[in-house]
């Protein structure tokens, strides 16, 4: 398996350099590049293709927020873990609404912050555990009566909706279920248009909602 690359965005040069310290030390990972600011992390994005970016909120010019929904209108395929000191909910729900896919207090950055990029790559949502327990009530909410599509979907959808947003690869899939690659991914499909959702991490989302897997959180939270 390949390495997962990020891009580190943050205003401050000493963060940015300690963080690529950091993530050094693992072999997985790979920083592939730097900006100062939201303008830089667009065509940074769009010139390296990270897995991650690595996104901070408040910087000058173009800020991460903006930055975000930017490369959520452009498609880009890159996935969005903010980095940042700032903890109130109100922030949380912006970016997870604009399309972020994880939420890592810089206080924890270190091995909270390797979990996060690794989850996120396989399609996970990540929020620290301090943060979960502030916002996944409110944010994730309840199902509505009609299962919110869940009711539609056949058997064998069910069980690839639940192996999809446990992370499994349509590989991975396939051999679980004894299924060719090709009916994976046209339950894949059917289960998105059934459900009204875009891409995996709408999935995990919705598969939290209905309590098919729990939210993935940090070692912590396990302990």
């Amino acid at each position: 398996m390949g390495k997962i690359h990020v891009l580190i965005v943050d205003d401050h040069a000493m963060f940015r350099e300690g963080l690529r310290a950091l993530l050094a030390i693992y072999p997985d990972i790979e920083v592939v590049g730097e900006a100062a600011d939201g303008r830089e992390a667009i065509e940074k994005a769009h010139q390296l293709t990270p897995d991650i970016i690595l996104m901070d909120i408040a910087m000058p010019g173009l800020g991460g927020l903006e930055a975000t929904l930017e490369l959520r209108r452009e498609n880009s395929s890159s996935k969005i873990v903010v980095l940042t000191q700032h903890e109130t909910k109100e922030y949380i729900f912006r970016f997870l609404k604009a399309g972020a896919s994880g939420y890592v207090l810089k206080k924890a950055a270190g091995t909270d912050l390797v979990s996060a990029i690794r989850m996120v790559n396989e399609g996970g949502l990540y929020l620290h555990t301090t943060l979960a327990t502030q916002v996944l009530a409110e944010y994730l909410g309840k199902p509505d009566s009609a299962g919110g599509g869940y009711e539609t979907l056949t058997e064998r959808e069910r069980q690839v909706l639940k192996l999809i947003a446990e992370g499994s690869t349509n590989q991975e899939i396939s051999d679980y279920l004894s299924l060719s690659i090709k009916t994976v991914m046209a339950h894949r499909a059917n289960i998105m248009e059934k459900l009204g959702v875009h891409d995996r991490t709408e999935l995990v989302k919705y598969a939290i909602r209905m309590g098919l897997i729990p939210l993935q959180m940090d070692a912590e939270a396990a302990k």
